[in-house]
C-alpha cells in the first residue's frame, strides 16, 4: 500500500510540472514554445468584465520578471496565451475589446502600426467559442504569430507593434488591472 501512495504521489507531482497550475477548468501550462525558446509561465489569471470571467490571460517569458515596462519594451522572445472560458464572448466584442485595448497602449497613437492592427483584428472576426485558445507569440526578428487553436493564423511585424500586443494587458490601463497583476506574478 505505501508503494502505491508513493507512485500515485510521483505521478501527480510530474503531471503538476506539465499543467502547471489551473484556474476554474482551464490547465495553464507551465511552458510554452516559440520557436526554439521554451519560455516559462510569467503568471496567469482571469479577465473579467461585470463580474463574468471573459477568459484566461497567461504570460510566458524566456525568464520571470515583475516588471511591466521591461517587458513591453523587451525585444526577446515572449507570448500571451487566451483561453476563452465564457460564451458570451463574441468575435465583436473581442474585435472592439482588442481595439480599445491598442488604444490605450498607445495614447491612442497607433497610425504607425494600423496596417497590422488592421489585419490582426481579422483574426478575432471569425466566430469564438468556449475552449478556444489564442496563441500570441512574439519572436525577435520574425514578429507575432498569431494562431488559434494550434494553427496560425498570421504573422505581424515590427518590435513597435509587439510592445503595442502586450501593453493592452500591461501598460498602464490595462484590459484588467488584476489580470496584469496576475501575469506579474503578483
Amino acid at each position: 500500500m505505501k508503494r502505491i501512495i508513493i507512485i500515485v504521489l510521483c505521478l501527480m507531482l510530474n503531471a503538476s510540472q506539465v499543467i502547471g497550475f489551473e484556474l476554474g477548468e482551464t490547465s495553464i501550462p507551465d511552458t510554452l514554445a516559440a520557436g526554439e525558446n521554451a519560455l516559462v509561465l510569467n503568471g496567469a489569471g482571469y479577465r473579467t468584465k461585470f463580474f463574468i470571467k471573459a477568459y484566461v490571460g497567461g504570460l510566458y517569458l524566456m525568464e520571470k520578471s515583475h516588471d511591466p515596462e521591461l517587458i513591453i519594451s523587451s525585444n526577446s522572445p515572449m507570448a500571451i496565451r487566451l483561453h476563452i472560458v465564457s460564451s458570451l464572448i463574441t468575435s465583436q466584442k473581442m474585435v472592439d475589446a482588442v481595439t480599445e485595448g491598442f488604444m490605450k497602449a498607445t495614447k491612442e497613437d497607433t497610425a504607425s502600426i494600423q496596417n497590422e492592427i488592421d489585419r490582426m483584428l481579422v483574426l478575432f472576426r471569425e466566430e469564438i467559442k468556449v475552449g478556444d485558445i489564442y496563441d500570441l507569440i512574439y519572436i525577435p526578428g520574425t514578429g507575432v504569430t498569431a494562431s488559434k487553436n494550434r494553427i496560425k493564423m498570421g504573422t505581424f511585424s515590427g518590435l513597435e507593434f509587439k510592445r503595442a500586443l502586450f501593453g493592452i494587458w500591461l501598460c498602464d490601463s490595462p484590459a484588467d488591472a488584476t489580470l496584469k497583476q496576475k501575469m506579474l506574478g503578483n
